[in-house]
Formats: C-alpha cells, structure tokens, sequence
C-alpha cells in the first residue's frame, strides 16, 4: 500500500508539472489572448496552428495523454487529442467545468470518468485534471486548461495494491468520496464510509472488521487516500501459499547444500592430491612427471605453474649438466694440446725477451702473441666464460700470427663499442670463427681480403658480427652447414646427431667448418639459452657473415 501511495505521488507529479508547462509558456498565453487580430483572419488561422502545433508537442511528450483542451473566456477551444475530428461535448454548464473555472489556479483533480469529458470521440475510462489559465503579467484569467490521460495506468497501479482475489482497492479525495476502485461493473466496495474517521491520515492504518483487513495510505500530493479492503480468508491463503513455498526453498536449499558439501570438496581436493604427489616425485629428483587438474580456475592456474616451475627447474639441470659437460671437454681439448703449458708460455717469454735483446721486433710480437693465447687458454679458473674484451684480446694475439704470415693479404677492422666489452661470452668463441674465416675464406683469394669484426644491439639482445669479403659459399655448402647447427635447436637429447651428419658431408674443408661451429653454437646456447646461438649469412663470391646472437649485458639477468 504504501508503494502504491508513493507511485501515485510520481504518476500526479508528473501530470502536475505538464499543466504547468503550459501556464508557463508565455507565447502560448499571448496567442491565447488574441490582441489586435480579431479582424485578420490570416494571422488568426495562423494563431489557432500554432497553439495547435504546441499542444501537440505535450501530447506526444507523453504515452498516456488522449486529450488537451484549452477553453478560452472568449468562447475559442483548442484541443489535441486522439480522437480528432470528434465532436466537442456541452461542457459550459458541467460540474467539472465550474470547478476549473471557480479555481484560483491550484491544480483540480476531477478523477476518472467513464468517457471523455470534451471529445466526442473517445468512450474509454479517462483520468481527468486542469487548472485555470492566468496571464501572469496583469494576473488575468484567460480561460482554463483540461487533460485527460488514459484511466488504464491508475487502474494498473491500484491493482499493485491487492493483496488476494478478492481485494478491492480505492481511492477517496479529502471529501471522503470515492474517485475511482476496482469494484468491477460498478459494484459496492463494501469500505465503511466512515473509515478511516478522519479524512487525512498521517501514515498506514490497519483495522480488521467484518472479516476483512482493512489498509489506508496517504497520497501526498492531492491530499488523496487509498484504502483497500481484503478478507481475511484470502489473508490466510497467502499465508498457506508462502509456507508452502518457503518449505519447498528450504527443502531445495538442504539438498542444493548436501550436493555441494559432497561436491566442492571433491573439486578442490582431487587436484591438490595430485599436486602433492608430484611434489613428492620432485623431492625424489623426478622432474618428468606433470599434473593434469581440470577444476576451477584457480587451481588450474596453480598447477600450470608449478609444472612450469618444474618444468624450467629440470631444463635448467639439463643445461648446467651439459654446460659442466662442455666446460670439461673443452679444458680437456685445451690440455691436450698444450706440453706443460705453463712451461710452455714461460719459456716463450723468455725466447721474447732474448729476441727483443736483438731487436728483432716481428718474430717478437708473433712469440709473444702465441704465449698470451697459452696463457688464456690455460686460465679455467672463472668457468667456461670470459668478458668480451679478453675474447677480443685473444683474438687479436691471433690476428697478430696470421698478419705475420699472410702479410698485406689480410686487412683487419675492429669496431666494438666500449660498452659491450664487459659482456659475458664463451670462452674461445671468437678464435673458430675467425679460423674459418681466414682459412677458408680470405687465404683462397689472390688479393687481399678483409675481416670485420663489430657489434649492434637488437632489442634485448646484442649482435657480434664476424664478416669478410672472401671467396664465401654457395647455396649447398650453406645448407649443409646449416642442417649442422639446426639439429641442436632442440635439446640435448640431440646433440650425437651433428656428428652424424659431419660425417655424411662430401669434403674435410667443410666438416672441420661445421664441427667447430657446432660446438660455438652449442656453448652459446647452453650458456644463454635456446633464443641464442650462431647464425649463417654467405653468398659465393661475396664473402660470409658470422653473427653471434647473445643477450646483453642489461637484459642478462632475466634471460638466463
């Protein structure tokens, strides 16, 4: 009731607000008053369609309008309604039209009437309501304004309020007579006249008589009540109806409760049972298994990432196990090619110093050269790994044995940034390379050739390039090296297949070629990773470009 009593205070609100709109329209009241254009019929024609046209734009503001009228003390009506074209019904002696005019310009409800109060045309239930017309300025009544809505919504709404079958609901004015009900076919309400006693309540009222509960409200707004009449007997069918219903909720509730209870657990634990198995397996040192858990997103998201964990954790024992590997077997190839090494490069200081004596300055700096290469190939103390400017250094000791012998054959350029020096590298990365490019690039020339040696950065990564302009590959030869290094690209378990692969290749130029860049690519990427290695660019003729691919020294961090 008292949701009904506040959706009748909006619903007359808002018709309150459209009469207004009209009172307010200052060209509407001076079209009205029609000065000095009784004798132009022209400019009346054109008067009369525009307090038409704005009477239409109200109509069409709304869904529940059937009519406008706009009755002028000179004796003019306007209107704008459904039914056009019907007749004007005999209004000047009509209660409601007396009302309208006697009012000094406050709202008067007229309540539902069973057909149209001005027009002929429409014999439907209208809600009806007006107010008197004032040119403000003088304070003049020019005539009164009639609107007329369709009785359905305030029907609708007091149908909101019936609480049984049998329920009727009505509304009584501030007279205590009633203005419209949902007794069908004009049947008594059977609502005490005298109930409530007094005309305007405060707040909801309840009274049970004659077997039936009766409930007023109050409607602000036109100083209306709305009162409602139920017998007790439909009171108790709704309470039945709602203990029936609440019993069937908490019966439906029990069980949806014990199907869950069984249910979610289940959901839940199944997953983390086979999680902690696996743990289990991880403990014992087995990092092959995984867990499979279709369940909630959570836990899925839980278990992808602890096979992901275990997953890094065994390629990361993968790639230590062969980078240890590797390491050895190239402390053991530098071991078996050095006699006492340490012997070695001493005594070749000492045949420097003897010669520098004699003041023969070339077979110096080459004795030279070839100890400090000893010397740096003897020192494992820092792992398999050196900073790039030692592996320049070495090179160019190299460098320094090959200019002797090839002369003014081999033209070298160095170009590494400052920057990059500090880089982590393989140990004895560049010297392969560069061995390939002299022996079988530069030396088949017969003119001079060039070696460059330079870095760039790509992203996160950092590019060192080892490119020549010698006698380069062809097409198969660069295949076949190829197929050398690509097998490697996936795994150790790999890594007899290159060897294999050597030995089926048609030449001993290119199998040492491919042996020791196989395993400058292997170091690389057991040190930094699968995204790192050797990459190939030649053409015949045109000289070969060696680029080694590594992180730099910023990004390192993250990639290894």
């Amino acid at each position: 009731m008292s949701q009904t009593a506040g959706l009748f205070d909006l619903l007359l609100k808002s018709y309150d607000s459209v009469t207004k709109s009209l009172n307010s329209n200052t060209e509407l009241i001076r079209l009205l008053q029609d000065r000095g254009n009784k004798d132009n019929p022209v400019v009346q024609v054109n008067n009369d369609q525009r307090i038409t046209d704005t009477l239409g734009a109200i109509f069409y503001s709304r869904d529940d309008i059937v009519g406008i009228h706009i009755v002028t003390y000179s004796g003019r009506v306007y209107s704008y309604e459904r039914s056009m074209g019907g007749m004007v019904r005999e209004y000047a002696e009509t209660a409601w039209f007396r009302m309208l005019r006697q009012s000094s310009g406050e709202m008067k409800w007229l309540g539902v009437y069973p057909q149209s109060l001005m027009s002929g045309g429409f014999d439907k239930p209208v809600f009806a309501f007006g107010r008197q017309l004032f040119e403000l300025t003088e304070l003049k009544k020019i005539g009164v304004v009639l609107i007329e809505t369709d009785a359905s919504a305030i029907i609708s709404a007091l149908s909101n309020a019936s609480l049984g079958a049998g329920s009727i609901v009505a509304i009584r004015d501030e007279h205590g007579m009633e203005i419209i009900s949902t007794a069908q076919g004009g049947e008594e309400t059977g609502i005490p006249q005298n109930w409530p006693s007094t005309a305007r309540i405060d707040g909801i009222r309840n009274q049970e008589m004659n077997g039936s509960l009766l409930t007023a409200a109050p409607i602000q707004k036109p100083e209306w009540t709305l009162i409602s009449q139920t017998p007790m007997s439909d009171m108790q069918l709704e309470l039945r109806k709602t203990r029936q219903y609440l019993m069937s909720v908490v019966i439906g509730v029990i069980i949806a409760a014990t199907f869950l209870a069984g249910f979610i657990p289940r959901t839940f634990s199944l997953p983390f049972k086979r999680l902690i198995r696996q743990m289990k397996q991880v403990e014992m040192g087995n990092f092959r298994g995984e867990v499979k858990a279709g369940s909630y997103e959570e836990i899925n998201v839980l278990v992808a990432s602890f096979n992901r964990m275990v997953g890094r954790i065994d390629d990361l024992i993968e790639r230590i196990k062969l980078a240890s590997i590797s390491e050895k077997s190239a402390q053991l190839q530098a071991l078996q090619t050095q006699v006492n090494p340490h012997f070695l490069f001493n005594t070749l200081d000492m045949i420097y110093w003897m010669l520098d004596e004699r003041e023969n300055d070339r077979l110096g700096r080459v004795i030279l050269a070839l100890s400090r290469m000893f010397r740096y190939n003897s020192e494992w103390e820092e792992g398999g790994s050196s900073p790039l400017g030692n592996e320049l250094e070495q090179m160019r000791n190299y460098l320094t044995i090959i200019e002797t012998r090839l002369g003014e054959r081999l033209h070298v350029n160095i170009s590494v940034p400052p920057q990059h020096l500090d880089s982590k590298i393989p140990k004895m990365t560049l010297q392969p390379i560069i061995e390939n490019a002299v022996k079988y690039g530069l030396e088949p020339l017969a003119q001079s050739g060039t070696l460059h040696v330079y870095s760039e950065e790509c992203e996160d990564r950092l590019l060192l390039i080892v490119e020549d302009d010698g006698v380069g590959m062809d097409t198969a030869t660069l295949e076949r090296l190829s197929d050398i290094l690509l097998p490697g690209r996936h795994g150790a378990e790999h890594e007899l297949e290159p060897q294999m692969k050597i030995e089926q290749v048609e030449g001993l130029a290119v199998s040492r070629r491919g042996i020791g860049l196989f395993n400058v690519d292997q170091r690389l990427r057991l040190m930094f990773g699968e995204p790192y290695g050797l990459i190939l660019h030649s053409e015949a003729g045109q000289g070969t470009k060696v680029i080694v691919v590594m992180p730099r020294s910023d990004t390192r961090g993250a990639e290894v």
